[in-house]
């Protein structure tokens, strides 16, 4: 068909453990349909090729001689490839992890769009909620990027929990320097910070279907308290349920996945993409 070859086509991958049923390929794939653009998204399963992180330098040399255009990161590589890049935007240099790779004349740029994905997914369902303190539970990967997601939409003071003290004085270390003194610290006592709250937001695996359970107690909910999570696998966790038969209002962690990936398309082929597309595709396979 006269034109068929026209149309711009990309090349991109997914890199991680354990990825078989992610929805970002078909995400990706659906948009680019949506655009009228050309798009192969193949996933590369560490688990299914039983390699670690130690195989990312093989990988991305291979990615870079296939033609690949752009790579996304996920667990165990996202800290791991910083290493291994040419350049890091800004946010990625800021949260020291990495979840899209541009590939562009042979360099390679890390950027991480999970913080983006965060806060664009907060800010279409939550407006008008109040910003004055706010606390997190998780100071993992995501959990870094979630903070400086809540710094950049404007909280005022926000505690960050984590089992791990060292780590919850990491991401507040890593984002005092960029932002207000005092507006980021570490908590302990859950009860006297969830008390005087705003808000709540999980950013740990606890609510996932191998990680059981609630990070807070759920009795420490209020009616006047927003909850927002990162889980989205189940769509509907077991501290968001107990939130919404409270009143409370909620966002659930699915337009995190969604809106880092819109943001990622954009990066990969210069598009901004149909965010209404990743929607519906997302929701399509399955809540």
């Amino acid at each position: 068909m006269p034109g068929m070859h026209s149309k711009p086509s990309f090349l991109v991958g997914l890199i991680g453990s354990g990825i078989a049923a992610s929805r970002t390929p078909p995400m990706h794939e659906a948009a680019a349909d949506a655009a009228g653009i050309r798009y192969l998204y193949k996933k590369i399963d560490l688990t299914e090729l039983k390699l670690g992180a130690e195989a990312l330098p093989d990988l991305l040399t291979a990615a870079k001689r296939m033609g690949f255009d752009g790579l996304n990161i996920t667990h165990p590589c996202k800290q791991a490839i910083l290493p291994l890049l040419d350049e890091l935007s800004p946010d990625a240099e800021a949260l020291g992890a990495v979840n899209t790779v541009v590939i562009r004349n042979g360099r390679m740029t890390g950027h991480n769009t999970d913080w983006f994905g965060f806060a664009e997914n907060f800010r279409r369902n939550m407006q008008g909620a109040p910003l004055g303190r706010v606390v997190q539970f998780g100071a993992g990967g995501a959990g870094a990027a979630v903070a400086f997601a809540l710094l950049k939409l404007g909280v005022q003071e926000l505690t960050i929990i984590d089992v791990d003290l060292a780590k919850a004085q990491s991401v507040v270390d890593g984002l005092s320097s960029r932002f207000v003194k005092g507006r980021i610290k570490v908590g302990q006592d859950v009860v006297t910070v969830a008390a005087a709250a705003d808000g709540i937001v999980n950013a740990t695996p606890i609510g996932m279907d191998k990680y059981p359970g609630t990070p807070l107690p759920t009795a420490l909910l209020r009616r006047d308290l927003w909850v927002a999570e990162i889980v989205y696998f189940p769509l509907e966790t077991a501290l968001l349920r107990a939130a919404r038969a409270l009143g409370c209002r909620t966002v659930d962690g699915g337009g995190m996945a969604i809106f880092q990936g819109t943001e990622a398309f954009r990066l990969f082929t210069g598009i901004s993409p149909d965010p209404d597309v990743f929607v519906a595709t997302f929701a399509s396979l399955g809540g």
